[in-house]
Order: C-alpha cells, then structure tokens, then sequence
C-alpha cells in the first residue's frame, strides 16, 4: 500500500490520471480549479475510508471516544490516543491521505524545527503547510435525517482551576473547521520499505503539534497538558463508541492568475502595425 501512496503522490504532481491521462481540472464558480474525480474513484476501497465522488470529499468510518477532558487531537487511529482525541478511526492515516491525494488535495509537511548556523546556533521552528482540508462530523438528527456539523461546533475552551475560580467562557467556540493537509513524514527504513509515521502514532488530525500528523492546524500548538486551551464540547456528540462519520472536503485549488501583460512589449495593431504604449 505504500506503493500505491508513492504512485498517488507521483501522480498528483506530474498532473495524470492512473491510466495516464492529463488530469482535468474544470473551473468551479469562484474561479478555483476542482480535479475531476473520475467515476472509477467510487469503486475504490480502502478499510474504513469512503472517498464520496459526488460531494467531493472522503468519509472516514469512526466512533466517539471522549465525552470529557482536553483535547491534543480531533481524531486519531483506533487503539492510539483516544483519551485526548473525539473520535477513533478505523483507517490507516496512509489510506487517508492517498484518498485525499485522490480527490486532488494538495500536500505540504507538518511542523519542523531547522539548524540555524554552521554549526547550529539555535533551531527555527518552521510552522506546517499544505492545502486547506474543511473537517466535519456527520451525525443523525431528528427524523433519521444525517447532518453534517463543522467540526469547531465540538470543542469548546479548556477549564481551568484559578484559586477559587474556574476560568474558560463555555460560549466561546473554536474559530475553524479547516486544517491543514500537511501529510505526515514517510522516513527511511534501512533496507526496508519506507514508514508512513502516523500510522505509527495515530496523529491522524491534531489540535498539538506532534510533526507527524496527516492534517494539523496551520501554526504550532504545545503538547504541554496545561497549555492545551481546547476541551470536547459533547452537548451534540451521541454516546461514547456510537458509529459515527468524520469527513474530510478538500477546498478547491486557487485557480493560477494569468501573467501580466509587459507594458513594454508592443501590441499588434490594424494590418500588422506596431503600437507602443505611451511615454
């Protein structure tokens, strides 16, 4: 299967399809390019991940795991992190990142810290990148009818004990649904295939900066528990281990601005004159 993520991810940049077609990228109503998903995608499986042609996005079979306490992810693997994160997922982070790459979504790298100096002087945190993934919780409401929620409408601020008082205003919410798809690390293994390293820490999608994570937010958090500002917010979440859907839409690409125009450069005119833009 990493194979298959390499292939993605070879494919993805160089613009082609798996057959070997140029990718098409017709233009969305707000001028940005959204990748074709070829129909074929629809037939594709991995474990726990349903890639959603018609709605653009991947769902993620999952299950509640945290009705109380502070939060260093949103999500993470099954048998990982759940006692920091709202919802366990069954997929491998490998899978879920070649069904966004499939989708078109853009990769970057999580969170690094660079050498400043030769020989190093002090290190440079550099802050994660990638395109922008809008995450959500599917849930049914009233009438059997399911209801996608922003997934900011489950975090809520962190309490906390001052003296006497407890600080933290229940109404302020979580100020974005968008992450980060900055796409884990794939390291060297000797001899060995390459690991994908968040299928080692089940960093699937964090709220902390571990370095590691598939989609993360878009500056660097602090592990430290009493830094950790985001509790779950379980007023709309179903019971603990309830099934339920955590889904993934990438945005659409910025479409390329068309190069300026050389004021400098003389435009034809009528039968082939030359004309110069004014002094």
């Amino acid at each position: 299967m990493l194979a298959l993520l390499v292939t993605c991810v070879g494919l993805n940049a160089a613009g082609l399809r798996a057959d070997g077609l140029p990718a098409k990228t017709p233009q969305a109503a707000s001028g940005a390019t959204n990748p074709a998903a070829p129909a074929p995608l629809e037939k594709l499986r991995f474990p726990g991940v349903n890639i959603n042609v018609e709605e653009r996005c991947v769902d993620l079979e999952g299950a509640v795991c945290l009705h109380r306490g502070a939060l260093e992810l949103v999500a993470c693997s099954k048998g990982t992190k759940e006692h920091e994160s709202i919802v366990a997922i069954a997929a491998k982070p490998m899978h879920v990142h070649a069904a966004l790459l499939l989708l078109g979504a853009k990769p970057g790298s999580p969170a690094t810290r660079e050498p400043l100096g030769d020989p190093p002087i002090r290190w440079l945190d550099v802050p994660p990148k990638g395109g922008a993934v809008d995450v959500f919780l599917v849930l049914q409401g009233d009438g059997g009818k399911w209801i996608e929620h922003p997934i900011s409408a489950f975090l809520v601020p962190a309490r906390r004990r001052s003296g006497a008082a407890v600080e933290g205003n229940a109404q302020q919410r979580f100020p974005t649904h968008t992450f980060v798809f900055a796409g884990s690390v794939l390291q060297d293994n000797g001899s060995g295939p390459r690991r994908y390293l968040c299928d080692e820490s089940g960093n699937l999608i964090s709220l902390s900066t571990f370095g590691d994570e598939v989609l993360c937010l878009p500056a660097i958090h602090s592990q430290e528990n009493e830094a950790l500002p985001w509790q779950v917010d379980p007023t709309l979440l179903p019971p603990v281990g309830s099934k339920v859907t955590l889904r993934l839409r990438p945005q659409p690409v910025p479409a390329a601005k068309p190069p300026k125009a050389n004021p400098s450069t003389p435009t034809p005119g009528p039968e082939g004159v030359q004309r110069r833009p004014i002094p």
